[in-house]
């Protein structure tokens, strides 16, 4: 149960425990993926056919020349070699629109194929069950479940969901699609109902949007089913996603981040890769209240969770090291291994 005013900051490498691809290995898949060359010749493979034509639907709907299109995406390919992130690549290109839209599609596409292969399906194979595939103790968002859950009666589900805030900066769908499901193995009741709740009761921020809103959620952003590998509407979902920069133009979401940062009295860092233009944006100078601070960082050089720390009990205004603890484990080990901090 949750009795803390508690804000999830989530990264990729808290996607990654689903099989999502991570930051390294969604460039790589772009690098080859906008390979047009090798499109072109007997080592073409599905992805690099399926860009190239919605390469050119892209040049359609812009009125640009095909050639045009296809040289923008290039050079963002030969960029994400050197990057460190999508995101900060797509930031790099403020100069070139196109090579944006290029970056945006990119991310539509995999990010869409990945939730289709992801260990997250579409739907529980028995009804009443969870739809996790292998050990399902191992992903941070079954961790998630329990900790709104555990402990608290079906009438104080609101309260309970109100204390929680989630920022999360990947692009997929896997807090809204998984939830419904966990509210309906722990209490019993309806799906419908279920993503009810999670729709009027839990407070998701995308800062860079998501590929499309599922159908039970309200909105005007485009529709997309869980898993569909291609949707019908790629560009339309594309076309709304938005650059760290176009963020920031929009002072509503820079306002509501921040707010809930620092509204927070505990933080939990789940997978986050601590980039400086994201934690730009989640704090306006130094917090002067200390939340208590949990931070995975699995992967992470002892040099850079140093830096880490440093950055966290500065932004923080943390005065003692007993506020914050960075773990080195994965997120679902972090939300286990925390589970009565969390709780208290």
């Amino acid at each position: 149960m949750l009795r803390t005013k508690t804000t999830l900051i989530v990264g990729a490498g808290a996607s990654a425990e689903l099989q999502f691809p991570g930051n390294d290995e969604l460039l790589t898949r772009i690098v080859q993926g906008y390979d047009f060359e090798r499109t072109a010749g007997e080592t073409s493979t599905r992805d690099g056919q399926l860009l190239l034509r919605n390469i050119y639907k892209l040049a359609e709907r812009a009125g640009k020349p095909v050639a045009d299109v296809a040289a923008s995406a290039e050079r963002l390919r030969n960029a994400c070699r050197l990057g460190r992130s999508i995101d900060s690549v797509i930031e790099q290109y403020d100069h070139d629109p196109m090579a944006v839209s290029c970056g945006k599609l990119a991310i539509a596409y995999f990010i869409g194929q990945a939730e289709a292969r992801s260990s997250l399906r579409d739907e529980p194979r028995v009804r009443g069950e969870l739809p996790l595939q292998g050990k399902i103790a191992e992903y941070w968002i079954y961790q998630l479940g329990q900790l709104i859950t555990s402990g608290v009666p079906r009438t104080k589900l609101g309260q309970t969901l109100e204390q929680l805030t989630i920022i999360n900066f990947n692009y997929d769908r896997s807090v809204e699609h998984f939830l419904p499901f966990a509210l309906v193995m722990a209490y019993g009741i309806d799906l419908k109902e279920a993503q009810a709740v999670i729709a009027e009761k839990l407070h998701i921020i995308h800062p860079h949007g998501t590929i499309g809103r599922l159908p039970w959620q309200g909105g005007e952003a485009p529709q997309a089913e869980w898993g569909v590998e291609q949707p019908w509407n790629l560009h339309a979902i594309a076309g709304q996603l938005k650059s760290l920069g176009e963020r920031k133009e929009s002072r509503e979401i820079v306002r509501e981040v921040r707010k809930a940062v620092a509204g927070a009295k505990r933080l939990a860092f789940l997978g986050f890769g601590f980039q400086p233009q994201n934690v730009e944006l989640l704090f306006d100078g130094s917090l002067s209240h200390g939340p208590e601070v949990l931070v995975s960082a699995y992967g992470t050089s002892p040099g850079n969770t140093a830096t880490i720390a440093q950055i966290l009990k500065r932004q923080c205004g943390l005065d003692s090291t007993d506020q914050l603890m960075v773990a080195p484990v994965k997120a679902w080990e972090l939300m286990r291994d925390y589970s009565l901090l969390l709780e208290s």
